[in-house]
C-alpha cells in the first residue's frame, strides 16, 4: 500500500469507488486519425477492424468514493499494450487473434473533472490528464445526457438513448488504464464492477462545439453514429498503484 498527501489529506492506494453511475457511447474511429491523437503517448491503438480504432466516451458520476463527489467525462482509446508482439497482419481474423493473443487496455486520452481534489490527486497518483470543466450531467430520466464545456466554450453535448436490460453476473472486470502527463507514461491496474446494466447498438446523438477537442473529435469522424451504448447505474472501481513504463 502507497500513502500520498493530496490538499492535506492522505490517499492509500489501491484507490476504491464505491458507488458510480457510468455511461459510454463507444465509436469505429479511423485508426490513422487514432494514431495520430495519441502519438504523444508512444502507444499504438488496437485495430478492433482493418482501418479501424475504437473510441470511447465516458461520462461518470460518482457518488461515493475514497476522492469524493465529482462528475467526470472521458475521451479513451483501446490501445495494445506496450510489450506486445508486432502488430497482426491486416484483416480481420488478424485482428482478433491478435486481441486475444496480447490483450488491450484503455488509454485516457482526456479526463475532465469538475472538482479540484479528484483533479490533483488523479494527476499526482496516477497520471491522469484531468482538467477542471463544467461538466452537466443530466440522469434522473432513461435518456442521459451529459453536457461539457470548458473556459466558456462548448465541448459536446451528449445524449444516450436507454438499451436493453442485460444480466449482472456480478463479475469484476480487470484491465489496465494507461496515461501519460509531463512526459511519463504510465500503466495502471483498474478492475470494475458494474450492476444495472442496459447495452444497445447504435443510441448516442452527439453535437460538437468549437473547443480544441470537439475539433480533435471531428477529425476522427464523429459525431458519425455510435457503434454501441451502454449505461450502468451502478459501479464499484478499484485503481492499483501507477506503474511508469
Amino acid at each position: 500500500m502507497a500513502h500520498h498527501l493530496i490538499q492535506g489529506r492522505e490517499v492509500a492506494t489501491p484507490v476504491r469507488i464505491r458507488d458510480a453511475m457510468a455511461c459510454t457511447a463507444s465509436y469505429l474511429v479511423r485508426a490513422d486519425a487514432a494514431r495520430a491523437v495519441i502519438a504523444y503517448s508512444g502507444l499504438d491503438v488496437v485495430e478492433v477492424l482493418p482501418g479501424k480504432a475504437l473510441c470511447t466516451l465516458a461520462f461518470l458520476d460518482y457518488t461515493e468514493g475514497d476522492l469524493g463527489a465529482y462528475h467526470e467525462f472521458g475521451v479513451t482509446f483501446l490501445v495494445r499494450p506496450p510489450e506486445a508482439g508486432p502488430v497482426p497482419r491486416r484483416g480481420l481474423r488478424g485482428g482478433l487473434s491478435g486481441l486475444l493473443r496480447d490483450g488491450a487496455g484503455v488509454f485516457v486520452h482526456w479526463l475532465p473533472v469538475d472538482q479540484g481534489f479528484t483533479l490533483e490527486a488523479g494527476r499526482t497518483i496516477w497520471g491522469f490528464p484531468k482538467e477542471l470543466a463544467d461538466i452537466d450531467l443530466r440522469l434522473s430520466s432513461p435518456y442521459k445526457r451529459c453536457v461539457v464545456r470548458q473556459d466558456g466554450r462548448l465541448v459536446l453535448d451528449l445524449l444516450l438513448r436507454p438499451g436493453l436490460p442485460v444480466p449482472a453476473p456480478g463479475l469484476t472486470a480487470r484491465t489496465d488504464a494507461y496515461t501519460h502527463l509531463d512526459g511519463v507514461t504510465r500503466r495502471v491496474p483498474w478492475s470494475v464492477a458494474p450492476r444495472g446494466g442496459r447495452v444497445r447498438p447504435a443510441g448516442a446523438l452527439i453535437r460538437l462545439g468549437n473547443h480544441p477537442v470537439a475539433r480533435e473529435l471531428s477529425e476522427l469522424g464523429l459525431p458519425g453514429g455510435a457503434f454501441l451504448t451502454a449505461t450502468a447505474s451502478h459501479v464499484t472501481m478499484r485503481f492499483e498503484e501507477a506503474k511508469t513504463l
